[in-house]
């Protein structure tokens, strides 16, 4: 019986490689060449640096690889104009990708329209952001910046600080993000509240939370929350959930964490609310347009952190990516399709 061609197609450590291999060698024809992949930028890195081109005979390859892998390891990256090199994956059946929040790459490619099963990296980024959130929240409840300017000052006078117990934080979703954000929240003694499209919807973490509610209470609850934390990915339903109304419906000097995806709140009233203090911080791993123009006001604001969508990015990712798509592999190859985990749902886009 001839092997199923498996191309991994991102940048990924040899070890990671060989665990693929070793799912099930008699079965699997594992393709993996180093020199078609770009230098990478940083550890874990799944594009690498963008100047890199391909020679005539590495794009030989590497369409050629693609026309003949029925499952892929990540999508090749598309250009700013189009589907890109995901054209040529013409046998592909099954794609796993890198990431969890993956709708705008499958309308940019077309592939919500195709008949490819694609699972994505749901929960492997959920601790990381989790524990960026709260680095960034307790920095602002606790005052970090005040006792970094006391202490260049050399300046040892006690104060008065606030504690997070007690406090109110608000989820923008239910699902994964917010229940990792949820877990450390409830551990410091946070009450949790959640949005979401579907409050009945049965979880196995809704235990989580103290209540879970429909968008539509979104107007009632953002008065109450001295927190805000964004999670859901970019959809018809989640672009501009927060707009201006709806920011001045917030609590004035609540902070704001977007782990989310940038479309989630108007950008232009977020600066506005920042800047009179409505919302006292906010720590945004992502934005309206990425990368930040160099223009915009929030790089320089005093009462923002800015990550360049990197919160998730840890040295253990890959590692737990090629887990999930290892575990993946044996239903693949087991024919139970259905029982693949974290399938793309492409109606919902998420």
């Amino acid at each position: 019986m001839p092997k199923i061609p498996l191309f991994i197609t991102s940048p990924l450590e040899v070890e990671l490689v060989a665990k693929i291999r070793a799912v099930d060698p008699e079965r699997l024809d594992v393709i993996y060449e180093p020199d078609l992949h770009p230098p990478l930028r940083y550890l874990c890195d799944h594009k690498g640096v963008p100047t890199f081109t391909r020679t005539a005979e590495q794009t030989g390859r590497w369409r050629s690889a693609l026309a003949r892998a029925e499952i892929l390891f990540d999508c090749p990256i598309p250009p700013a104009d189009g589907p890109g090199d995901i054209v040529y994956a013409k046998n592909a059946k099954w794609l796993q990708t890198t990431s969890s929040g993956v709708g705008e790459m499958v309308q940019k490619t077309g592939l919500d329209k195709s008949d490819i099963i694609i699972t994505t990296a749901r929960g492997v980024h959920s601790g990381p952001l989790a524990e960026w959130t709260f680095m960034a929240l307790l920095m602002h409840f606790r005052k970090a910046n005040f006792l970094e300017v006391e202490q260049r000052a050399h300046r040892w006078e006690r104060y008065c600080d606030e504690e997070v117990a007690g406090r109110t934080l608000l989820t923008i979703g239910a699902g994964d993000l917010a229940r990792a954000v949820a877990v450390v929240g409830r551990a410091l003694g946070m009450r949790i509240i959640a949005v979401t499209r579907s409050p009945e919807k049965q979880r196995e973490h809704a235990h989580l939370f103290d209540e879970i509610h429909a968008v539509s209470e979104l107007g009632r609850l953002l008065p109450l929350a001295d927190a805000i934390v964004s999670t859901v990915p970019d959809t018809v339903e989640t672009r501009n959930m927060l707009d201006r109304p709806a920011i001045q419906t917030m609590r004035d000097g609540c902070a704001f964490v977007n782990t989310g995806r940038g479309s989630t709140i108007d950008e232009v009233a977020m600066i506005d609310a920042l800047r009179s203090g409505k919302i006292a911080f906010a720590a945004l791993d992502v934005a309206a347009i990425e990368p930040l123009p160099l223009s915009s006001p929030l790089w320089d604001m005093p009462n923002v952190l800015i990550c360049p969508h990197s919160a998730s990015t840890v040295t253990t990712e890959n590692k737990k990516i090629t887990e999930i798509f290892c575990r993946n592999i044996d239903i693949y190859l087991s024919g139970k399709l259905d029982k693949l985990h974290n399938i793309f749902d492409k109606k919902l886009m998420y």
